[in-house]
């Protein structure tokens, strides 16, 4: 799901403004993560909000985690409205009092009726957060360049079977966790594993193994434009984008969804944000039944209501059926590892710190 920050700051073009001509029209800024990822947002959330409510957008996107966020609260100077934000951020950023709460009470019910409280699948409403998607890591190659593909993520780390560069995330995670499920963990397992030091010794020593042919990529628009240079025989990536690029752009790659980390997105509200009133109403918006179900049609993430589910149909342009490429397919939940997000808020600091000097290191 993720794009490098560059400050878009671009308000929806002139089409879309046409429905937020009204003279007392409001306007948020929404933050997302860019590329394919903010465009299945754009068209399954903004233009319609736009269109109904006579209010505008400014798009901008970011590179993750709660920073920017920390800075513009305690600067009393918060710019950003709304925020899609990993769960673990959500968690991390609420514990640290940079959001506002919200209610989940008052959310829209589902189109089947069912109260949003219920509809909502388990784990996804949060007292700051309200997801949006379902969505993984996992890791693809170009089967026109490797015929006999990798088919589990003990072979990603296989230079001999699979000879060539490996493109990852710049970061600690996921890749302790890949790192421990090539090294035999079971996917069940591997919190258990990574919460010991010994454990998180095994990781880095099983990075170790490839790290002289590491491609660190930072941007989720670069593992499918990696793959497509050849730059990489096989890269970690968020299955959204690398669907894209088979759907949107027909490039020959293939998913491999043994030891994929799934994990949600959700909605944020920073504390302080000044048109919290419009943010919300844009969030209740965005989180209804069938405007999850029309982001779908875009990128390959599951919705967080259930509701949602029944409505999901084909890519928006082509006959491609959704369901089965969602991270949620029963068949590709098979040695699937759901991101810890509360292991990962209380250790994100000291994991990535160590990441880091592990990177500097020969």
């Amino acid at each position: 799901m993720k794009i490098t920050k560059f400050l878009a700051s671009t308000i929806l073009g002139a089409g879309l403004m046409l429905g937020a001509s009204a003279a007392n029209a409001g306007e948020i800024t929404v933050v997302s993560w860019g590329g394919a990822y903010t465009k299945s947002q754009v068209e399954a959330y903004h233009k319609p909000w736009i269109a109904k409510t006579g209010n505008g957008i400014k798009s901008e996107d970011y590179s993750g985690g709660i920073a920017e966020i920390k800075a513009q609260v305690e600067a009393g100077n918060v710019t950003w409205d709304i925020v899609d934000v990993e769960l673990s951020d959500a968690i991390r950023a609420c514990d640290e009092g940079l959001l506002e709460t919200i209610d989940a009470s008052t959310l829209p019910a589902g189109a089947d009726g069912k109260p949003a409280t219920e509809d909502f699948m388990k784990g996804t409403l949060h007292e700051c957060a309200v997801a949006n998607i379902v969505w993984s890591t996992i890791f693809a190659y170009d089967k026109s360049k490797i015929k006999d593909g990798p088919k589990t993520m003990a072979d990603f780390f296989d230079l001999k079977k699979f000879p060539g560069k490996r493109g990852l995330r710049k970061g600690a995670k996921p890749n302790l966790e890949f790192a421990l499920i090539a090294d035999g963990v079971a996917a069940k397992d591997v919190y258990d594993v990574l919460k010991t030091p010994e454990g998180v010794d095994r990781a880095f020593a099983k990075l170790d193994t490839i790290k002289s042919s590491v491609v660190w990529w930072e941007a989720g628009a670069q593992p499918p434009q990696l793959l497509a240079d050849g730059e990489v025989a096989m890269t970690t990536a968020y299955n959204g984008r690398i669907f894209n690029a088979v759907a949107g752009e027909g490039k020959p790659f293939e998913i491999v969804w043994d030891g994929q980390i799934w994990d949600l997105d959700l909605w944020v509200i920073p504390k302080g944000a000044k048109n919290k009133e419009l943010a919300m109403d844009f969030l209740k918006f965005s989180t209804a039944t069938e405007q999850l179900a029309k982001q779908a049609s875009y990128i390959s993430y599951g919705p967080a209501r259930m509701s949602s589910a029944p409505l999901v149909g084909k890519y928006y342009n082509k006959d491609i059926d959704m369901g089965p490429q969602m991270p949620t397919a029963p068949n590709n939940l098979a040695n699937a590892v759901q991101n810890d997000f509360n292991f990962w808020a209380d250790n994100a600091d000291q994991l990535n710190e160590r990441f880091n000097a592990w990177l500097a290191s020969n």
